[in-house]
């Protein structure tokens, strides 16, 4: 069965499964790599998603070898450029990854540009189908916040200069669209002003945010912006890091190439969003593999399902650095929850509510 595709914009269709490429260049080789994107390829997938910072745990020794692996991937395997769509981001201000641009310490037009080059450099591409600021240019809170901290906001960039670096982007064919990543109602609607009285061609199509059966926050605010604006959701950890595969829970504690094992005090943002010891994270969690098992599907199934169900979700971006792994996501593609299971969920999201934000 091939997975089905979307319109996400007149003239991009792509698929409803994302594989993401984080784990290239750190836990999968080249080779690896280059067999998982076969696979996924050969499925029916054709949306890819990257940035500039991967792979994770983010090092100044590997960063933007999943770029370099995709783009060698689609040279070396001859694969026709309009038979795939690239996703690629650039990094927001940063204070930790500083061999990026310093930092960088802004996503100002020179960062912005700099990075779009370097990313069509490193993909081997002409342009880039999607290209998304990976989380903004002022504070908000994320990756695990959920309060929101007035006296931590900074000086930011104002969004005009950057959709008019991104609408140059456009004007000149490096870049076909525009997306936006870990952003806010205010954040969406915002650029959706800016880019509306301004002259600049940058249209912005969706937003890339993180939505599980642990976490829903999208629905809070988000969801109606994207409904009225006809945003699309593309839709990441959607297996909340694996967790929601219920390997963690096992005697063992799980494999040991696991991420949030192999990476056990080495990924703060996972490990702060994502964190084993949560009591509501352990217990929503067992409650949904219950219902996968009552219902005769696979954790991973059910999950994915979930995700798909969404109305304003048009794909899911999610990872693998196995084959069989990368297998029971595309099998998902043929679950369709009945109301009587997604009634079970909500009974159970309503008493853990986004225990991972």
């Amino acid at each position: 069965m091939a997975v089905p595709v979307f319109n996400l914009a007149p003239d991009l269709t792509v698929s409803r499964l994302c594989l993401g490429t984080m784990t290239f260049g750190e836990q999968n080789t080249l080779p690896q790599s280059f067999r998982l994107l076969d696979q996924a390829f050969n499925a029916g997938i054709n949306l890819f998603d990257s940035a500039e910072m991967y792979p994770v745990v983010q090092r100044a020794e590997t960063q933007g070898r999943s770029e370099e692996y995709l783009g060698r991937w689609i040279r070396e395997s001859n694969i026709p450029r309009d038979g795939v769509v690239l996703a690629t981001k650039v990094t927001g201000p940063s204070g930790q990854m500083t061999w990026i641009r310093d930092g960088p310490k802004s996503l100002d037009a020179r960062n912005i540009t700099e990075a779009i080059d370097s990313s069509l450099r490193r993909l081997q591409t002409d342009y880039i189908d999607l290209y998304q600021i990976h989380w903004p240019d002022r504070y908000v809170p994320m990756f695990g916040e959920i309060e929101y901290d007035s006296s931590r906001q900074f000086c930011s960039i104002p969004i005009e200069e950057q959709l008019d670096a991104l609408g140059r982007a456009v004007d000149s064919g490096k870049i076909r669209y525009v997306g936006l990543s870990n952003e806010t109602p205010y954040g969406l609607m915002k650029f959706l002003q800016v880019a509306e009285r301004g002259t600049c061609h940058s249209k912005i199509v969706s937003v890339q945010n993180s939505y599980s059966l642990l976490c829903r926050t999208f629905d809070s605010g988000l969801a109606e912006c994207c409904h009225h604006e006809r945003i699309s959701l593309l839709a990441y950890s959607p297996l909340a890091m694996g967790i929601l595969s219920g390997k963690y829970f096992l005697p063992d504690g799980g494999p040991s190439d696991a991420r949030l094992n192999i990476f056990r005090g080495k990924y703060s943002e996972g490990e702060s969003r994502y964190n084993l010891s949560n009591h509501s994270i352990r217990a929503a969690s067992m409650e949904y593999i219950d219902i996968a098992q009552k219902y005769g599907l696979h954790p991973v199934s059910l999950a994915i399902a979930f995700v798909l169900s969404h109305p304003l979700v048009a794909s899911v971006v999610f990872g693998a650095t196995k084959s069989w792994q990368l297998q029971e996501v595309i099998n998902a593609c043929k679950v369709e929850l009945t109301p009587k299971v997604i009634v079970e969920i909500n009974k159970v999201h309503k008493r853990f509510p986004n225990p991972c934000p």
